[in-house]
């Protein structure tokens, strides 16, 4: 059983990726590869339309602008969000 219905196929999937450091950015290649990785889980899943946004890589989720978690909202706000995975997710096997 699948919790996916068609309706959640109609709406785009998004994909946050963020790493909270420069550092982080330059030196953790597997990390921002599996996050990268989830793009192709979700359409395994069934969705066609797939949004990546990583626009906010190397910027901490503390007191600094994070233009890509902005649009991220925006499309969850305005109903066009039928699916997405959480980066957390790209660090377990």
């Amino acid at each position: 059983m699948t919790r996916i219905t068609p309706e959640h196929l109609t709406r785009g999937a998004f994909v946050y990726i963020r790493q909270s450091t420069a550092d982080q950015v330059l030196n953790n290649h597997e990390s921002r590869r599996r996050q990268y990785g989830l793009a192709d889980r979700v359409r395994a899943l069934g969705w066609s339309a797939v949004e990546v946004i990583d626009d906010d890589l190397g910027r901490s989720g503390s007191g600094v602008a994070r233009p890509g978690f902005e649009r991220l909202l925006a499309a969850i706000c305005e109903g066009r969000v039928g699916g997405g995975l959480d980066r957390s997710l790209a660090a377990r096997p």
